[in-house]
């Protein structure tokens, strides 16, 4: 894993919009622009939170049909121990690798409080959650594709690999940020000179709505702003 942010410098990240770190992350020309963030089949359940941002612990899971032999499949801890090493904060990612995607919840409201125990700040899925009240006052951040009654015979099939949420390609160790805009990686490389980036764009973008709702704007004056032209 590449080097690790302080607190201080995941929370800086912390204190800036989705929308304004996609922004600041574009200037880096790591990748292309339409990469790197959630499609809209994974929505934030919790929009009034503020931003979530951990390092991503993967998995994948089956549950839409029943073991071929017995009534259930055998719970298994080891993931447990898999998340815990990872840095915190840390996000558990959940990829539903089963024919009918999100039939049955891994997390619900006992899961999410041993996620919150083992330093997990949300879950981000392509399935279900279920338990939405006891996460909602818990604080502990829900973004998936729909929500659930039941756990049917959801089980992990695979922890630790590439997984891919709403089109987003996710290895164990990324730096997630999400808010109720979606979620999107943030590059490790460039994660501590992100915030300063976004600082200064959210400044230019101030100035322009500033301009737009003075008395004194023309379009002239607009376009000189954008261009960085004396007016």
């Amino acid at each position: 894993m590449k080097e690790l942010l302080t607190p201080e410098q995941l929370e800086a990240l912390r204190r800036w919009d989705a929308c304004t770190l996609a922004n600041a992350i574009e200037t880096f020309q790591k990748r292309l622009r339409n990469e790197g963030f959630v499609d809209r089949t994974v929505r934030c359940l919790f929009p009034h939170l503020q931003p979530m941002v951990g390092y991503a612990a993967t998995v994948k899971i089956r549950g839409s049909a029943p073991p071929m032999a017995d009534g259930r499949y055998s719970d298994r801890t080891d993931w447990w121990d898999y998340i815990l090493s990872l840095p915190a904060p840390r996000v558990v990612v959940v990829q539903d690798v089963a024919t009918r995607v999100g039939l049955g919840s891994l997390v619900g409201a006992v899961h999410m409080n041993i996620l919150r125990t083992l330093h997990c700040v949300g879950v981000v899925t392509n399935g279900s959650v279920r338990d939405i009240p006891a996460a909602e006052s818990a604080g502990f951040h829900f973004f998936a594709g729909s929500v659930s009654v039941s756990h049917a015979y959801v089980h992990i099939v695979e922890m630790g690999g590439p997984v891919e949420i709403g089109g987003l390609k996710i290895q164990s160790g990324d730096l997630l940020h999400g808010d109720l805009h979606g979620v999107q990686s943030i590059p490790l490389d460039i994660a501590a000179r992100v915030p300063a980036v976004a600082a200064q764009i959210a400044a230019k973008e101030q100035a322009l709505i500033a301009l737009c709702r003075s008395p004194e704007f023309t379009l002239e004056k607009l376009r000189a702003a954008i261009t960085n032209k004396p007016s």
